[in-house]
């Protein structure tokens, strides 16, 4: 099957535009990008009328699945509270991918979310990068690629109530910390036992940190203010993690410091209030300012804190207040690609990567648009127009 006669942002790393082109799909899989249009085809060809195709659109944060609407506890499966440290716990075991969420965000063009657990837990437990199509949670995952840390007000007023800390950031930090420590020395006593029986005790927790030790998956903050947000620097730069900073609600106020650290931004949601303190220098600029320091920022909705289907509206806010067209593509493309270590698979439109493909025939960002097509992994899930 072809895609033809359409205007591409392919999104790669030479931030190549082809004004008019084809893309070729086969088995779910591109196979072929160009420029032209091939008078040669099939029945199955599709002309996209001179319209605009992207890369599927990827929310780098969210709670997809996690919370079922109106129902109430028995549908909440975000946050578990028996331990502030639970980096065992795998996300694909909360995940319902028959709930709503997943078809409202087919239809709207996004065809990855990456998803995560509640912020009430210093250490949270797993993410993962997964498609929005499917009926089996095992089959739609790309691949497991985060641990999920919170610092600030939501692990704080979780706990303070309760016999066990943390009550103080302090506290947050140190349970952190010490948990990393473990996992360190869990880890080098592997690697250093001689004998089976010299391994140490399993330990899930432990056992689940690794990854994040050896660089394999990344440490996802949630920090909102401009304190939290150098405490997840600090605590990386201590542990040697690979890292992203999620909300980094006051980034724009310390966009300076965070270029010299290198770090990726994961912004939103944008579309809220300020709802809590920590959140009192939420700006609809912040996007742009990171951006404009040299930062890689992508934009999320936090679902179910804002409705998946928002995601590009959210995109048009941030471009209204500074960010430029095209940096808006790259936040819900390849930007959080790259972030989730998803680049292999998903992002941009070239050969060898999947068949994620969204096409509009207006500006995606305007609250008007809806996709005219799309496409995950080479099947058609919403047509209009083509």
């Amino acid at each position: 099957m072809r895609i033809k006669n359409v205007r591409i942002y392919t999104m790669n790393d030479n931030d190549h535009v082809i004004e008019n082109g084809f893309v070729t799909v086969e088995n779910g899989i591109i196979t072929a990008v160009g420029e032209g249009c091939p008078t040669q085809g099939d029945e199955n060809d599709i002309d996209g009328m001179g319209m605009t195709l992207y890369p599927g659109f990827i929310d780098a944060h969210t709670h997809m699945g996690l919370t079922s609407a109106g129902v109430g506890i028995e549908g909440e499966d975000l946050n578990e509270e028996f331990d502030p440290c639970t980096p065992q716990l795998r996300i694909i075991d909360g995940i319902n991918p028959i709930d709503y969420s997943f078809e409202m965000a087919r239809q709207t063009g996004i065809t990855t979310v990456i998803v995560s657990p509640g912020s009430t837990n210093p250490i949270a437990g797993s993410i993962a990068a997964v498609k929005t199509a499917g009926k089996r949670i095992d089959k739609m995952v790309i691949r497991t690629v985060g641990m999920k840390f919170a610092l600030g007000e939501n692990p704080k007023l979780t706990y303070m109530d309760h016999e066990q800390s943390p009550a103080t950031r302090m506290a947050v930090a140190s349970i952190i910390r010490d948990n990393l420590h473990k996992a360190q020395r869990y880890m080098r006593d592997i690697e250093q036992a001689e004998t089976e029986s010299d391994l140490p005790d399993y330990d899930s927790s432990m056992e689940a940190l690794l990854p994040l030790l050896r660089r394999e998956i990344k440490a996802h903050f949630h920090c909102h203010r401009a304190d939290d947000i150098f405490t997840a620097v600090r605590i990386a730069n201590e542990f040697d993690l690979d890292y992203t900073l999620i909300h980094c609600t006051s980034g724009h106020l310390i966009a300076d410091e965070l270029a010299d650290e290198h770090a990726s931004c994961v912004v939103g949601p944008v579309i809220c209030d300020r709802c809590k303190p920590e959140m009192a220098e939420l700006s609809p600029a912040n996007a742009a300012v990171l951006k404009a320091n040299g930062l890689d920022v992508a934009v999320c909705t936090d679902h179910s804190e804002v409705p998946i289907e928002y995601l590009p509206i959210s995109v048009g806010i941030c471009i209204k207040h500074g960010l430029s067209f095209y940096d808006g593509v790259k936040a819900v493309t390849c930007t959080p690609a790259k972030i989730a270590n998803i680049f292999d698979r998903t992002g941009s439109i070239e050969e060898g990567k999947d068949a994620d493909l969204v096409l509009f025939g207006d500006d995606p960002f305007e609250v008007m648009s809806s996709p005219a097509l799309v496409m995950i992994g080479g099947k058609i899930v919403r047509r209009d127009k083509v």
